[in-house]
């Protein structure tokens, strides 16, 4: 939440974070030139984020506990391009709805926006082309999205915070007990509902998806063949 954080980790996290937006910056400005009609499915992916992770459970760490929907976005686009997307979300929450803050926002776009998605859409790119369900492996990546956001934030806040007896890692595992409770039984129904949505994409425009190569053609016409 806003001013959570002492001022260094504040700044410490911003200095990560915005490498990261420049990178995504680059890479959506690619994908759209090369190809517009991926403007709908850009702009289902942010609207998940937005709606899933205003869903929010307040947390005694000085956090919260929600959803996170960015698992959907890193399969489609990638972590840096989920990185600008999640940040466009989380500053609007931060403006408005009172999630977040602006001198944290930093932190959350690198947890949220870049750890998170970078695991999942590696977990992604590790299964896409095996005899793996499709839909197994979004799921798996979108739970993985969800769970390692709340690791990374964990660990910011216990390098912010350090425990008297124990320290950091001591701290760690007091932040990440605290988050499991929630965050687990989220993290699994966020990567079942994504499924769904990502079903539905598949069956009605999976030319999009092919075009943007998120499967090997032959599994998305599958699927599609039995909507």
């Amino acid at each position: 939440m806003e001013g959570f954080l002492p001022l260094q980790w504040a700044v410490f996290w911003w200095l990560v974070a915005l490498p990261c937006l420049a990178v995504g910056v680059y890479q959506l400005n690619r994908v759209l030139s090369a190809d517009r009609e991926a403007l709908p499915l850009l702009g289902v992916t942010g609207g998940f984020i937005f709606i899933l992770s205003s869903l929010k459970l307040p947390s005694v760490t000085g956090s919260s506990s929600h959803p996170t929907g960015t698992g959907l976005s890193a399969i489609a686009f990638g972590p840096w391009i989920t990185a600008v997307i999640g940040a466009i979300v989380l500053l609007f929450q931060a403006l408005f709805l009172a999630h977040g803050g602006l001198s944290t926002l930093g932190a959350n776009i690198v947890s949220m926006g870049v750890a998170g998605p970078l695991v999942g859409w590696g977990a992604y790119r590790v299964l896409r082309e095996t005899r793996v369900s499709m839909f197994f492996t979004v799921f798996l990546a979108c739970a993985l999205t969800d769970l390692f956001t709340y690791i990374v934030t964990s660990l910011q806040l216990a390098l912010a915070f350090p425990a008297e007896v124990g320290g950091f890692p001591s701290s760690f595992i007091v932040f990440l007990g605290i988050f499991a409770i929630t965050q687990v039984p989220l993290a699994i129904l966020e990567a079942v509902i994504l499924v769904l949505v990502f079903r539905y994409i598949v069956q009605l425009r999976p030319g999009i998806l092919i075009r943007l190569k998120i499967f090997p053609e032959e599994k998305i016409l599958a699927v599609a063949g039995e909507g």
